[in-house]
């Protein structure tokens, strides 16, 4: 069986690149994602205080599906080309979806408390977003715990494909369902909208944590690729010693 890291044109760049400008451009944006989170957004009238969490929670979430996006794109870019670049791409965005998921699960939480008088109820959204948790959990295990090699890139990439499936249902279930959680605020008929001032808050939050999330998404990508390349490294080297 050929090895996963067998293939010299796929090998990863040596020169990495220094996105300090796009590092400092997510800082100041997430500075003024702090400012319109605490200050700039008004107070909701039946929630108050608490609502401000709304400006984390839901980018949180939505930072979080776009990265489990990327992991199912490059884990059918793996499938179908055998990139070690595309497994690396894959890895990256399945560790910082799942940061940004457990944020969302711990503020949604701390919301829910002094709004529901529960910390949590089983309904459709909250139930498919753990379960959307636990998968993701779960495929980052399967590559700890499984030997380095062929099968395991292949056997990661099918479940990341597979999970890839919960991420329309979690958006769309508080369409689909009556459920505890509130019903959603944009795009969700004539009913839902936000204040200006909330909707630019939320919109510039939004920008922030994707801006924050792809960030660390290539910061991980360039780690998964020096980790690669010193595996070749010390194979190259065992086979030598031969």
């Amino acid at each position: 069986m050929p090895s996963s890291f067998a293939s010299p044109p796929d090998a990863p760049a040596r020169e990495s690149p220094r996105p300090q400008l796009a590092i400092l451009a997510t800082l100041a944006l997430l500075l003024i994602a702090l400012y319109w989170a605490l200050i700039g957004a008004p107070t909701e009238a039946t929630m108050g205080t608490i609502q401000r969490i709304f400006y984390y929670h839901v980018p949180a979430a939505f930072a979080a599906w776009m990265a489990f996006g990327v992991n199912a794109l490059a884990s059918i870019v793996y499938l179908a080309r055998r990139s070690l670049k595309a497994d690396a791409w894959a890895v990256a965005a399945a560790e910082v979806g799942l940061a940004f998921l457990t944020i969302n699960l711990i503020t949604g939480p701390i919301w829910a408390r002094p709004v529901w008088g529960v910390w949590w109820v089983w309904d459709a959204r909250l139930t498919l977003t753990l379960a959307m948790w636990v998968m993701y959990a779960s495929y980052l295990i399967l590559r700890q715990l499984t030997p380095e090699g062929s099968l395991q890139p292949r056997l990661a990439a099918a479940l990341a494909i597979f999970f890839a499936a919960d991420i329309p249902i979690d958006y769309m279930s508080i369409r689909w369902w009556a459920t505890q959680h509130p019903s959603p605020v944009l795009f969700g008929g004539p009913d839902s909208g936000l204040a200006p001032r909330m909707l630019v808050a939320l919109l510039i939050s939004l920008a922030a944590f994707t801006c924050l999330m792809a960030i660390l998404v290539w910061m991980r990508y360039r780690q998964q690729l020096a980790r690669i390349e010193i595996t070749r490294l010390r194979q190259r080297l065992a086979l030598a010693e031969e």
